[in-house]
């Protein structure tokens, strides 16, 4: 390919500004390189910046070339755009998400040739295209403070969410370039299919010329193309399988197709992955069984890996998602209103086993149904489907995000629901007929949340069948055992805010707006009311934290807390429940936010949790009226020995022995292990547990009350630092017991480990390693009693 990334020229329509802009690469992030505009992370920048969004922008260079015959190929143009080849508009666009190659013969000249691409405002059209719409088509102002993203197909984050900024940006996060007439290879649909010491592969390669061959793993088929595909079919003898984390091996095979000389490659993972979705006794099942194992999904949504996406690089990513597998996690699900990640994504999905739920592009808001519209997304999505079906982690191809939901949310679809329900059908039914087309077999689910096929109700709150969405906690103000009163099968979204770490907050605020109700870390939450839901939770938990960086701290304790109530409540239902996915993995940009990793990559106090209660085998604590019940559940593929110990601790720290157990563990189901009595606590105590399966240990604690409620003692925790290579070892020790200690650097990096319980007579040892070796980090300790008991 003749490739035109590298150095353009941007500039606003009324010559105001005229900066280098690299692409791929986004035109904000331009605009601030150039020195033009300020950071629009930092303080209230980014209501100084939107003005940004309301212009129109062309981008320009010039190339030589010797004139032949050529087609443009782009894909990840953001998003309403005209490409003009010397003069001359050779493509109009308006979906970011697809790809477009041209024909520019005879469009090109020998010598230097002039090539511009100017960007519509998005925010201008998409209000120009609602007034052409046969009905208003209602989008949720709560989220998008730029209006009418749901008229084009762009992602629709970019207009704001609750946890985005919102500035509508443009550019190109794709490729751009020229490529010479003749033969070639476009796409490679893969279909597989299992049995008994047998893997049966076929191939759909589309393709312009003569006779492709294929080989994969030492077996080669060839066959013509006809009508621009050829149909190859390979049968694998003893296949080496593809699994999830924690699961097996993440064997990938090369597969090697050529035409003549034109090569095509692919990675490809053997394995058979099965929506399990059935009607049974108390409603509809949903899990995921993996080469013939059901899988218990654990995991997070996905969302942008940054607001502006010529900020975003694979190595970043390459650290979010390693993350997760470093959290014990399989599964992560790519929400709906963000985009479809680039080739490299899910390759690296395949290499750390984590399992893909594929949202199309639909969130949170009505979309058109008129037929220019439909006719735009049956592309897109056949599109999307023949790029990325191959890869080995693809589990499953989900409709939207929460649209059966946005029916109810909106007056104009509440008092006329039959017109806007027949007009989200189509939308929907357009979406499944063109996934089937392409990839026929594949996981399809209409959408999420959903309680089956053609269910328009509440899953939100119907915990019977399919996938829900669980908000109640945090929208609707109830407490965290109010996770243990729901039984979902599946539960794919739920979460709890926390604030981001000080070493981000210091990234876009002065220590003057450090303060929950100062305007700089209010316009950094951009969820209605989000701040202080955080504070009275606090209230309702804890003692009040003495000062910001605490106030910091304990929002990501109480983070933790209430995502750890739910997931281990919902494994202990082992198979009832098969999979939770916690709102959310990753932040777009510094803000307060339910995710688990902060904006840079940094591990939050709640993924240190979700490290541990996502471990293969877990105990769990089940509080009932009369006795706390104690699970095992085992994510192992065989049954184990597991031995746990169970301990009353007083807030001195002394402990007294309640009960050992020894006990056989399957993965097939949770398992009752003891239950204690209630009155076998006593008011200053809390429960600890320890556990042992074959080398997989680990601990917990349950208190029965409030932290609130207990009278904690000084732990007075002192730490010895030393350096090894590049890396700092923390040596903590405590005279009483330290509930959630946590080390904090003054640098970026990652610790090993964080939010332990310490007891006295014991030491805890945390690892550090920073970002960057050129700074010395400092190190401040915080455990619950500092957090929340003021010096006197």
């Amino acid at each position: 390919m003749f490739d035109l990334a590298g150095l353009w020229s941007l500039s606003d329509e009324s010559g105001s500004y005229t900066v280098a802009l690299s692409l791929p690469g986004d035109g904000i992030s331009a605009l601030h390189a150039a020195g033009a505009i300020p950071d629009p992370y930092w303080g209230r920048n980014e209501y100084d910046v939107r003005w940004i969004c309301e212009r129109d922008w062309t981008a320009k260079r010039s190339f030589d070339h010797d004139g032949g015959a050529c087609d443009l190929v782009i894909d990840g143009l953001d998003t309403v755009a005209e490409v003009r080849l010397n003069g001359q508009t050779v493509l109009s666009a308006d979906n970011a998400f697809r790809r477009f190659r041209v024909d520019v013969t005879g469009r090109l000249r020998r010598g230097t040739n002039d090539i511009e691409i100017l960007f519509h405002s998005a925010a201008r059209v998409a209000a120009d295209r609602q007034k052409t719409m046969p009905f208003y088509i209602p989008y949720s102002i709560d989220n998008c403070p730029i209006p009418n993203g749901n008229m084009l197909r762009k992602p629709h984050c970019d207009f704001g969410w609750d946890w985005n900024i919102a500035l509508a940006s443009f550019g190109l996060w794709g490729t751009i370039g020229l490529v010479a007439k003749g033969p070639r290879i476009d796409d490679i649909v893969v279909s597989q299919r299992h049995s008994a010491g047998l893997a049966e592969v076929t191939l759909e390669v589309h393709a312009t010329g003569a006779d492709v061959t294929a080989t994969l793993c030492g077996v080669t088929q060839t066959a013509p193309v006809q009508a621009g595909i050829a149909t190859l079919k390979l049968a694998i003898k003893n296949p080496d399988l593809w699994w999830p984390a924690g699961q097996g091996a993440q064997t990938l095979h090369g597969l090697t197709v050529t035409m003549g000389p034109v090569v095509a490659q692919r990675t490809i993972g053997l394995r058979q992955i099965v929506l399990v979705s059935e009607l049974d006794a108390v409603g509809r099942s949903f899990g995921f069984r993996v080469n013939g194992r059901d899988v218990f999904a654990k995991g997070a949504n996905w969302i942008p890996a940054d607001a502006l996406h010529g900020r975003i690089t694979k190595d970043a990513v390459r650290d979010l998602l390693q993350s997760a597998v470093d959290a014990h996690m399989n599964m992560i699900r790519i929400w709906g209103g963000g985009r479809y990640e680039p080739d490299w994504f899910y390759d690296l999905c395949d290499e750390l086993g984590l399992m893909v739920w594929q949202d199309f592009m639909f969130a949170c808001s009505l979309y058109p149904s008129t037929p220019a519209f439909l006719a735009e997304v049956d592309a897109e999505v056949r599109d999307v489907v023949r790029r990325i079906n191959h890869h080995a982690c693809i589990a499953l191809w989900c409709g939207d995000n929460e649209l059966v939901g946005a029916l109810t949310w909106f007056k104009e679809s509440r008092a006329d629901r039959d017109r806007y329900l027949a007009s989200y059908d189509r939308l929907n039914h357009t979406i499944e007929v063109a996934v089937a087309a392409t990839l026929p077999g594949a996981n399809w689910w209409a959408s999420s949340p959903s309680s089956g096929p053609l269910a328009f109700g509440d899953a939100w709150h119907d915990d019977s069948s399919g996938d829900m969405h669980f908000w109640s906690v945090w929208h609707e103000g109830k407490d965290f055992d109010h996770y243990r009163d729901v039984k979902p099968r599946f539960c794919s979204e739920f979460g709890f805010q926390s604030y981001p770490s000080m070493d981000v907050i210091r990234q876009f605020a002065d220590p003057v707006d450090m303060n929950i109700a100062s305007p700089v870390m209010e316009s950094h939450q951009k969820n209605r009311g989000g701040n202080a839901r955080i504070a009275e939770t606090m209230f309702r938990y804890f003692r009040f934290p003495v000062d910001f960086p605490n106030f910091v701290y304990l929002s990501q304790i109480q983070q933790g807390l209430a995502i750890k109530t739910a997931v281990t409540q919902w494994r202990s239902l082992k198979p009832h429940c098969m999979g939770t996915l916690i709102w959310q993995l990753n932040d777009t940009w510094p803000v307060c936010s339910w995710s688990s990793l902060d904006h840079g990559g940094g591990w939050k106090l709640l993924h240190h949790m979700a490290a541990r209660f996502y471990a293969p085998v877990s105990v769990v604590a089940v509080p009932g009226a009369d006795a706390i019940t104690l699970r095992g559940v085992s994510d192992l593929d065989r049954a184990v020995p597991l031995s746990v110990q169970v301990m009353a601790c007083s807030m001195a720290g002394t402990t007294r022995l309640l009960t050992e157990v020894r006990v056989q563990i399957s993965p097939d189901a949770a398992l009752d292990i003891a239950q204690i009595a209630n009155e076998l606590i006593a008011p200053d105590e809390v429960m600890i547990f320890t556990w042992d399966a074959e080398g997989q240990k680990g601990s917990d604690f349950f208190a029965p009350k409030p932290w609130k409620s207990y009278n904690l003692l000084p732990a007075n925790l002192s730490k010895t630092v030393s350096k090894f290579g590049d890396t700092y070892r923390i040596t903590v020790e405590g005279q009483s017991l330290a509930a959630f200690v946590t080390v904090e650097s003054s640098t970026p990096g990652r610790f090993d480990t964080n939010a332990v319980m310490l007891f006295p007579g014991l030491s805890a040892e945390f690892i550090f390693t920073p970002k960057a070796q050129d700074v010395t980090p400092q190190f401040t300790l915080r455990d619950l009693h500092s957090a929340t008991y003021a010096s006197i």
